[in-house]
């Protein structure tokens, strides 16, 4: 018995975590006060198996999750329709404010998207950057994948 299309183009868990370790750009989308989606494209990190953001205090994306932390976020690739990969994460978004919580978390964004700079420079950005900035970690509800190269291989 064949599958259907959808289950054939699922990517495995570990597919999953491949794939989010192979991206360096995150689709952040969060729900604007009139209802509208609010799309934004910014680095980020796992730690502990969560996608983890930093941005400033004062965004949009920010003031958004503040009123509702429901968060989609969308990780991408692919020109033609045969190469199209990508991972969806539906969830809520739990904000970390406390500078010394902030710090490692913006830490480690920096390391994974920074990896030239010496870690003790990286260290120091970092921990300025904790005064002004946000930490989100995506608390997902859902995951969904597609590989299209795998309708290839099928």
């Amino acid at each position: 018995m064949s599958k259907n299309r959808r289950e054939a183009i699922t990517m495995t868990d570990n597919e999953v975590d491949a794939f989010i370790e192979s991206r360096r750009n995150l689709q952040v989308g969060t729900i604007e006060q009139d209802g509208s989606v609010h799309l934004s494209t910014l680095w980020f990190a796992t730690v502990d198996g969560k996608i983890v953001f930093e941005t400033y205090t004062k965004s949009q994306k920010i003031k958004n999750l503040e009123r509702d932390d429901r968060i989609t976020v969308l990780l991408e690739h692919g020109l033609t329709y045969e190469e199209l990969r990508g991972v969806m994460i539906k969830g809520h978004a739990r904000l970390v404010t406390d500078q010394a919580e902030v710090h490692p978390l913006a830490l480690a964004v920096m390391r994974r998207n920074q990896p030239d700079i010496p870690e003790e420079l990286l260290d120091r950005a970092a921990e300025q950057m904790a005064a002004k900035r946000t930490a989100v970690i995506v608390e997902p509800t859902r995951v969904v994948s597609w590989d299209h190269t795998k309708l290839s291989r099928a």
